[in-house]
């Protein structure tokens, strides 16, 4: 059986993985996400190509070092035409729950598998969000319960936790909304024998 290692430090990628019974290491190796989005978005590249060129070099970074089957995940969020990165500090997470109130979103998800220092598997996902009217007296609840943690999600909000609560609809699977469109995955790996078929 191959050796699977997943390329990220998110912790909700490892609950993911943990939660589907994967056996796998954890291996991060730093890529220069800004330069790649700014230089890709300078030459006009489409939103999802993005998510997966990000993907790609996150998996190839330990790829090319590591036998195995390597995860890359990246995810970018898109409201009016605009692309947003995670909040720097709380305020800024204040500010984009302000900005998202009322309004649709989307999550464009890609997972890209690396084998020996080339890409093996690609899949993306586009999963679109609805943020209901919420009032200032549920956002400061909600930024006091969560602290810290909103600055760690481009949305500024666990939907795994009471960040559901910021939500009258979606259209996408749980697991692409986390950061890791896990059925896709599973599949690929159970024709490497990694999962169990």
């Amino acid at each position: 059986m191959s050796r699977l290692i997943l390329a990220s430090g998110s912790a909700i990628r490892r609950e993911i993985l943990d939660g589907a019974g994967l056996a796998y290491e954890v291996i991060v190796r730093p890529v220069d996400e800004a330069a790649i989005k700014e230089a890709m978005l300078a030459d006009g590249a489409r939103l999802r190509d993005i998510a997966d060129a990000l993907a790609e070099a996150k998996a190839m970074r330990v790829s090319r070092q590591e036998p195995g089957l390597v995860i890359g995940a990246d995810q970018i969020m898109v409201m009016d035409d605009t692309l947003f990165d995670k909040p720097k500090d709380m305020a800024e997470a204040r500010a984009r729950l302000l900005s998202m109130r009322g309004k649709k979103h989307e999550l464009i998800g890609a997972v890209v598998i690396c084998e020996n220092g080339a890409p093996v598997w690609r899949h993306i996902c586009r999963t679109k969000l609805w943020v209901r009217e919420f009032s200032e007296e549920f956002l400061d609840w909600y930024i006091e319960t969560e602290g810290d943690a909103l600055t760690k999600s481009v949305g500024a909000y666990r939907f795994e936790g009471p960040g559901s609560q910021l939500f009258e609809k979606v259209e996408g699977g749980f697991f692409a909304i986390l950061g890791l469109d896990l059925l896709p995955v599973l599949d690929y790996l159970r024709t490497r024998g990694i999962a169990r078929t």
